[in-house]
């Protein structure tokens, strides 16, 4: 790395280790950052850190019911975050820092950089200068529709211009009132970015860790999903596997799970998001192994016996995937995801046969030969409930989950109780509850008061 860019690097990590506390009286970033940042080069190097941009959120994957196990060891060894953050807490990191937050507002913090000053940079062609900023505003749209997600409730038509959002910030400015826009508003701004990116970007990054128009695409469809608009849901999946849409066939790998193509490599992936898990042992909740069926080679490959995890063993079964790519669960959008947007919206638009084929053109490469069946249905009911399953067993240990567990709340057929045991106490969560919108940490209230706390 050049001293020009450890600079760089180094002034952003100060200026967000105060900005992220709320000490905005201490620092002086633009000077720094003006001076650094010169050449077109320098802001796509900003894109590049794998360090800043791959980590997703991670108290979406513990609060949702594809986590937990009635097993005292594994309790014991929850630090108190996530003993909170697992038993839905009315504060999870008290006046500590919160690692989600801090770490998507410093995402957007640095995409703002970008936007702001790459079209004035030195060096690259307007072509490229347009190809970063959209790259930024892509990184922006999958911020922020993780925070809107997490800390606020989930978007009903009805409500949405009045239910308090999160900030939304546009510009680098540490000093910007941090005023909770409505998740209306916060929808908004992710729509509005990822549809002015989509012009200026490839429909194929050179690697996927770089955004393109599949991933923006993608973006769109997960948003539309989450706001019950199933018309532009399905538009956006289509449009994002007319590009992409590569399924890996896991009966290939079944025998030499170590030959599977880590997150960079993986034709599924539209853009790579990991979840920054804070543990690495990912129990998974006997409901959720129970809807895998013989010779689903996710259970297989993807999931391992408790006893297998010599650090903290447990009575049950557990996430894998983890320990073969030495990252989180990805959650960024993929192939499978889209497929299964656009099966949901078919089922829900009373397309049986259309949602019963994607659901079989996925489950085809993730069922041994001897063992697979098609999938059938009688109604689109029936089909919808099918959906929902494949979901939950393909995405799992996302976090995604628990997006959806907020979004199905809201239709009395699909709302849940949830209900989990920690540290020998019973702990429910009724359908729609407060504890379904994340605490915001005290210590950005009182930095900076006009950010409202959620009801709890």
């Amino acid at each position: 790395m050049s001293i020009i860019n450890r600079l760089i690097y180094f002034a952003l990590g100060g200026v967000w280790l105060c900005w992220g506390t709320g000490c905005r009286d201490y620092v002086e970033v633009t000077p720094i950052g003006k001076r650094a940042l010169v050449n077109t080069g320098d802001y796509q190097q900003l894109l590049y850190s794998a360090n800043d941009f791959q980590p997703s959120s991670s108290f979406p994957a513990y609060t949702a019911d594809d986590y937990g196990i009635s097993d005292a060891n594994f309790e014991a060894n929850m630090n108190n975050t996530l003993g909170a953050v697992y038993s839905w807490a009315v504060t999870f990191v008290g006046e500590s820092d919160d690692q989600d937050w801090s770490r998507l507002y410093k995402q957007i913090y640095v995409c703002n950089q970008i936007i702001e000053g790459v079209p004035g940079s030195v060096g690259g062609t307007m072509a490229q200068k347009d190809r970063i900023r959209a790259e930024a505003l892509v990184h922006r749209a999958y911020a922020y529709l993780i925070l809107v997600n997490s800390y606020a409730k989930h978007y009903n038509k009805t409500t949405a211009a009045t239910d308090p959002g999160v900030p939304v910030l546009l510009q680098p400015d540490l000093y910007a009132p941090l005023n909770r826009a409505s998740v209306q508003a916060v929808y908004d701004q992710v729509k509005a970015d990822l549809e002015t990116a989509i012009p200026a970007l490839p429909d194929h990054a050179i690697i996927n860790m770089v955004p393109s128009a599949t991933a923006a695409y993608g973006l769109l469809a997960r948003a539309s999903l989450y706001m019950a608009d199933y018309t532009n849901a399905a538009r956006y999946a289509d449009s994002a596997l007319a590009r992409q849409s590569t399924l890996l066939d896991l009966r290939k790998y079944a025998d030499n799970v170590i030959t599977l193509p880590l997150l960079y490599q993986d034709p599924e992936v539209m853009l790579a998001k990991e979840v920054r898990g804070m543990t690495q042992v990912y129990a998974l909740n006997p409901s959720l192994v129970q809807l895998f069926t013989a010779g689903d080679l996710r259970y297989t490959i993807f999931t391992a016996d408790g006893s297998n995890y010599a650090w903290a063993p447990f009575s049950g079964r557990g996430f894998w995937r983890p320990m073969l790519t030495n990252t989180g669960a990805w959650t960024g959008p993929g192939v499978a995801e889209m497929m299964l947007i656009r099966a949901e919206c078919d089922a829900r638009n009373g397309k049986t046969a259309e949602a019963l084929s994607l659901l079989n053109a996925l489950r085809v490469t993730r069922i041994t030969a001897q063992d697979y069946t098609d999938l059938t249905a009688a109604t689109p009911e029936d089909a919808l409930r099918l959906v929902l399953e494949e979901r939950r067993r393909e995405l799992m240990g996302t976090g995604l989950r628990w997006f959806d567990q907020k979004r199905l709340n809201l239709e009395p057929a699909f709302a849940i109780t949830v209900t989990r045991t920690y540290m020998g106490k019973t702990f429910t969560l009724e359908p729609n509850s407060n504890r379904y919108v994340f605490p915001i940490a005290t210590t950005y209230i009182q930095f900076n008061p006009e950010i409202t706390q959620n009801p709890r």
